[in-house]
């Protein structure tokens, strides 16, 4: 299915889309450009959408100060996300933003934490995941080096919450990379997992695909992968290419570079078949 297929209006509680940003440094902007594409999302019929990581602050010099006002009632992302969600009556999976405090409410003093809220479709929010694994690595593109931990501080709880469409796991971008997060997602049931995320280029056309469809198909969930996709700034280029990916490890939806909304219905049926016909869960002996 493409970014542009022709979709049923009603909402169907197990369709999710991916939406895809090119976000920048305009915080406003990039709140605008959330905003139309949850629209576009519902009007397709989705009864959850999950955003890219980094979809309203993308800037490292705009993370701490961001962070700090989330962490305060008076704030302005998180509103967002609960406006949107109870305006649109759908869930939201917040991709990710900056917060200056943990799950426990205790302040983060000199980083933030990068952080995936959840909310219903009443617009409250019913779940929070902090990023665990940190992007500290070298890259052959414009911006070089990436040190998230400079920035962030590290989560460390697996998260999985019931939703409309199916037992979710939350995970966010870095994380692809580690197999152990999905197996504890898997244990602890999830059946599809949300994956906000900002590829840089040249790591995401390497190992995006091949990793996505690996996780897929050696824990047999969904892979809910929205990123950013396009030229966010002079020195970065996000690599896109979100997706949906089924338990056998198919691509379902693709948009490639671009803003853009991809969909795909999250079927039960399928699930469990794939499960019952090829048992690896009761295979393991490590």
């Amino acid at each position: 299915m493409s970014a542009h297929a022709q979709q049923e209006v009603t909402s169907q509680a197990n369709r999710v889309a991916a939406i895809q940003m090119v976000s920048t440094h305009d915080i406003a902007e990039n709140l605008r450009e959330a905003g139309r594409l949850l629209e576009e999302a519902a009007a397709f019929g989705a009864g959850i959408a999950v955003l890219p990581e980094n979809f309203a602050v993308l800037a490292t010099r705009q993370m701490i100060g961001c962070g700090r006002r989330e962490a305060d009632p008076d704030n302005l992302i998180r509103h967002f996300l609960a406006e949107q969600s109870a305006r649109l009556g759908i869930w939201i999976v917040g991709g990710s933003l900056p917060i200056a405090s943990r799950p426990d409410g205790s302040t983060v003093k000199d980083r933030v934490r990068a952080c995936c809220f959840v909310y219903n479709s009443e617009g409250k929010e019913v779940g929070r995941y902090d990023k665990i694994h940190l992007f500290d690595a070298m890259v052959e593109d414009a911006h070089g080096q990436y040190r998230e931990s400079d920035t962030f501080e590290p989560g460390d709880e697996v998260v999985v919450l019931d939703t409309p469409a199916g037992r979710l796991g939350l995970a966010i971008c870095y994380d692809l990379r580690f197999p152990e997060l999905f197996r504890k997602l898997r244990e602890q049931g999830a059946e599809w997992v949300s994956l906000p995320s900002a590829f840089t280029w040249n790591t995401g056309d390497a190992h995006w695909h091949a990793l996505l469809r690996a996780r897929a198909i050696e824990n047999q969930l969904w892979m809910v992968a929205a990123g950013q996709g396009g030229q966010n700034s002079e020195r970065r280029h996000t690599y896109g290419h979100s997706m949906i990916v089924d338990p056998w490890g198919r691509v379902l939806s693709e948009i490639g570079e671009g803003p853009g909304v991809v969909t795909a219905d999250l079927d039960p049926e399928r699930l469990g078949e794939i499960r019952a016909r090829m048992p690896v869960w009761e295979h393991r002996r490590l």
